[in-house]
């Protein structure tokens, strides 16, 4: 009910709650029934495809919560990898060798450094536009004096 009355509240968004159990014949109406009433014939009139768009059962939920939480690590694992490779990368520009590396460590270094040189590539595009643009809009112009006449 806490969370119902603070999306209510906070988010101004119009909302209700209707709690039933099956071991209870008593349930339980937020805010009032008449508010529910309300909320329930505005979301009876809305279009059927805007009452379905984001509703998902229990099972859904859940099953959308668990992809979500499968994702994590793989994207942890994939940060610290980059992060990995990067270090490699300053070690070899500081002289160590990469001898040591295997060809699975030499192909991630290669793509890190692929990526590095599209953001350097990019970053200059970028930079090029804007000196572009100043040397437009700073376009020299004649100024008109009007002469002065001395009596």
């Amino acid at each position: 009910m806490k969370k119902v009355s603070e999306l209510n509240n906070l988010c101004d968004v119009p909302a209700c709650a209707i709690i039933y159990s099956l071991y209870d014949t008593q349930h339980e109406i937020w805010p009032s029934f008449l508010q529910v009433q309300r909320v329930l014939k505005k979301f009876k009139t809305m279009p059927e495809m805007e009452q379905s768009r984001k509703m998902v059962n229990q099972e859904n939920f859940l099953r959308q919560r668990i992809e979500k939480a499968n994702e994590q690590p793989k994207k942890q694992r994939k940060e610290n990898r980059e992060k990995e490779m990067t270090r490699v990368l300053f070690q070899s520009l500081t002289g160590k060798s990469l001898h040591s590396l295997n060809m699975v460590s030499l192909n991630d270094l290669g793509w890190l450094i692929d990526q590095s040189l599209k953001e350097i590539q990019f970053k200059i595009k970028i930079l090029n536009e804007e000196e572009e643009n100043k040397q437009v809009q700073v376009k020299p112009t004649k100024l008109l004096v009007p002469a002065t006449i001395d009596h």
